[in-house]
């Protein structure tokens, strides 16, 4: 009894001392720590995170049975885990950061465009989403490769960078052109911002996830890997099937047709009155295994 009354005058004396600051600096480091946790599950990061645990755990048995040696490597190892974290875990890291700048705060637009402007845009969009689709569904026809990347919030320089320049108004004749076979840049992804043919030619990053599905080929490893460093939203037309499929957020969807094709990027793509996008119309379809 007089433990647990001791456990109870511990808990009320806590309970006394406990502020509204207290509950606010738990609810925070569970939110961080929560995200932390869906942020590398299912990646290398979870595998490594591991390792560091298990390194953790030697290093209490070291100090509990005394072995110096061992004691005094893992104080040079934990010395400099901060820096060898940030470099481990850099992709990571990365998209943490794009998340938090995509969310409502980090993406308010602050310099406001006038209604006109807006719907400007949003019909060139439509026009662009209407000429990838109709070329999309003749490549299927035709068993031509494909790669087309929309640019959403997070910007493409980079990518943009390793291709070649078109600024080009979207036609299907435009796209048909680009990814020709014999075309110098069919081989490389096009890349659309603001609806208009920005870049061609252009080099993804392949994702490095060793749980992709081995039918997949290269262009799709490339969306799958774009989709990972960015919220880019990337169609995919595969040059042995003909099948056409989506990249979103690491998800690669697949056996679109023209008609789920278009419902799924005006759904992705285009905004709805109230700004959010429509993801309700997004089409159930079969996910690629990861």
């Amino acid at each position: 009894m007089g433990f647990v009354s001791g456990l109870w005058d511990t808990f009320l004396a806590l309970a006394n001392t406990f502020r509204l600051a207290d509950a606010l600096d738990v609810l925070l480091v569970s939110f961080i720590i929560y995200n932390g946790i869906k942020l590398i599950r299912e990646t290398r990061a979870e595998q490594l995170v591991k390792g560091i645990i298990i390194l953790m755990l030697v290093y209490a048995a070291s100090v509990v049975l005394q072995l110096n040696m061992m004691k005094t490597l893992l104080d040079y190892f934990f010395n400099f885990t901060i820096i060898a974290l940030l470099v481990i875990f850099q992709p990571e890291v990365r998209r943490a950061l794009e998340q938090i700048g995509r969310s409502k705060i980090g993406s308010q637009n602050w310099f406001q465009f006038s209604s006109e402007e807006v719907e400007k845009l949003q019909q060139q969009k439509r026009k662009c989403l209407n000429a990838v689709v109709d070329a999309a569904a003749n490549f299927q026809k035709t068993k031509t490769g494909a790669l087309i990347v929309f640019e959403m919030q997070t910007k493409l320089g980079d990518i943009i960078d390793t291709g070649t320049i078109v600024n080009a108004e979207p036609t299907v004749p435009m796209i048909g052109n680009i990814f020709f076979n014999k075309a110098p840049l069919h081989d490389g992804a096009m890349v659309i911002r603001d609806g208009v043919i920005y870049a061609a030619g252009c080099i993804l990053p392949l994702t490095k996830s060793d749980n992709v599905s081995i039918e997949l080929g290269t262009r799709h490893r490339a969306a799958i890997g774009m989709s990972e460093n960015s919220d880019a939203v990337i169609v995919v037309v595969s040059e042995e099937t003909g099948q056409i499929s989506i990249a979103v957020n690491g998800v690669l969807t697949r056996n679109y047709t023209r008609e789920t094709l278009k419902s799924a990027l005006e759904a992705l793509i285009l905004p709805d009155n109230a700004g959010e996008k429509k993801q309700s119309r997004i089409p159930s379809i079969r996910r690629a295994k990861k």
